[in-house]
Formats: C-alpha cells, sequence, structure tokens
C-alpha cells in the first residue's frame, strides 16, 4: 500500500488531544483517599487506556503490597467506578480550549487540508462532552460511542469501529496513542501506530514523539516513507 493510501487518522482524547489526563488522575485520587489507600502520579501512568473497572483493580493490586485491601463485589466495584466519574465530571466542568495539547490544532488543520477523515477513539462516555468544551467536535467525522464499546484497550475494538464508521479498511489508517493499552490495540486492529510519550512495556509505537509539540502529518509520512526505504 501506498502512503498516500492511508485515509483515517485515529484519535485517542486524554493526553493526544487535550490535558484531561491530570483530571482522571484528581478522580482516582479522590477516591482512594476516600478508601483508605495510595495513589501517586506514578501510580497514575498504569492507568493509561485501561477501563474503570481494571483501574480500579490496579489500585487495589498497588495497595496490596503496602496494607490489607478488602474484597469488593462487581456491585461494588460498579459503584465505585460510577462514583469516580462523577468526581471526573465534576472536575471537567472547568475544561476550556486552553487545554487542548499543543500542536494539536496545526494538526488537525493539516490532516483536514491533506484531504483526511478523522475520528475519536476513545471510549470514554464523557468525550462529546469533553469535546465540545475544547472546541474541537467540528474537527471530527466520527466519534466512537462508547456505549457501542465492550472491549477496552489493548482490545483493538474501538479502532476498528472507528475505521469501519470512517469507511476504510484498518490497513488504510493511522492511530494516535499516549498509552501502552493503546499502543498494543492499534497493533492488534493492523494499523499503523504513532505515540506520544508513551511509557514502553511491550510494544513500541511504529512511530514516536516526545510531545505533540512535536507531531507533525509530514513527519509522520517522511518517517514512513524512509522506513519502505
Amino acid at each position: 500500500m501506498k502512503i498516500t493510501d492511508k485515509k483515517g487518522i485515529l484519535f485517542d482524547l486524554d493526553g493526544v488531544l487535550a490535558d484531561t489526563a491530570r483530571y482522571h488522575y484528581l478522580a482516582w485520587k479522590r477516591l482512594a483517599g476516600e478508601l483508605g489507600m495510595d495513589f501517586s502520579e506514578e501510580d497514575n501512568e498504569n492507568l493509561k487506556g485501561v477501563g474503570r473497572k481494571e483501574s480500579l483493580d490496579i489500585i487495589f493490586e498497588l495497595n496490596r503490597q503496602k496494607r490489607a485491601v478488602p474484597c469488593f463485589s462487581d456491585e461494588e466495584k460498579q459503584r465505585l467506578a460510577e462514583k469516580k466519574n462523577a468526581y471526573y465530571q465534576e472536575f471537567i466542568t472547568e475544561i476550556t480550549p486552553g487545554d487542548v495539547l499543543p500542536g494539536i490544532p496545526e494538526f488537525l488543520r493539516d490532516a483536514r487540508e491533506k484531504g483526511f477523515l478523522l475520528a475519536v477513539a476513545s471510549a470514554s462516555r464523557n468525550a462529546g462532552n469533553v469535546l465540545n468544551r475544547l472546541e474541537l467536535s467540528g474537527w471530527f467525522d466520527y466519534v466512537a460511542d462508547a456505549r457501542e464499546i465492550k472491549r477496552v484497550k489493548p482490545d483493538p475494538e474501538v479502532f476498528l469501529k472507528c475505521a469501519e464508521a470512517l469507511g476504510f479498511m484498518p490497513s488504510e489508517c493511522i492511530g494516535i496513542e499516549d498509552s501502552q493499552a493503546g499502543i498494543e490495540a492499534i497493533y492488534r486492529a493492523g494499523m499503523l501506530s504513532v505515540g506520544i510519550h508513551v511509557h514502553v512495556v511491550s510494544r513500541k509505537p511504529d512511530i514516536s514523539f516526545e510531545s505533540t509539540g512535536e507531531l507533525k502529518l509530514t513527519r509522520i509520512l517522511e518517517e514512513m516513507e524512509e522506513e519502505r526505504g
């Protein structure tokens, strides 16, 4: 497939389009504190790209190394996950276009001018609200519907649904992520992966950037050309 055959770009939301990851951290930290558990910014790195219930299990496991942690039923975990989401929604009322990460508006504009269709590959039920507050909604041809996503990253479901919604084969798409789970999901979907400051513990992104400020579509296309020789 030629480079010019790439037609879709799929974006994660938190940590790629906007600096919203810190609100997730604050919400989890507040909940952990209420449960008498520790939760640091370093711990939060383990939650990137992971669903709420899975995130709870990670927090519990991290704390089991220091203290006894009660066993919670699935119903209790669901209640705690909803409580965390309520805290997150409270925090994101503060989100403004100023939370859009550096270089993102320029990248979206460039991608549009080059004829790419764009989608948000996030399983967050808050994605639409967040995009509206960021004033980014108008850039995207499709935003994943969290109600239709049954499996969280690293499962590729959300990326595959976005590609299908745009009318493209997975091989015609580029996925952009900031988490290891997200990079794994893009790989399993059969797409080219672009990583933003990914803490690599397994598969490396096909193309890596340290920050969104470095993210340039021309650089992605140039590196793809170089790799193909």
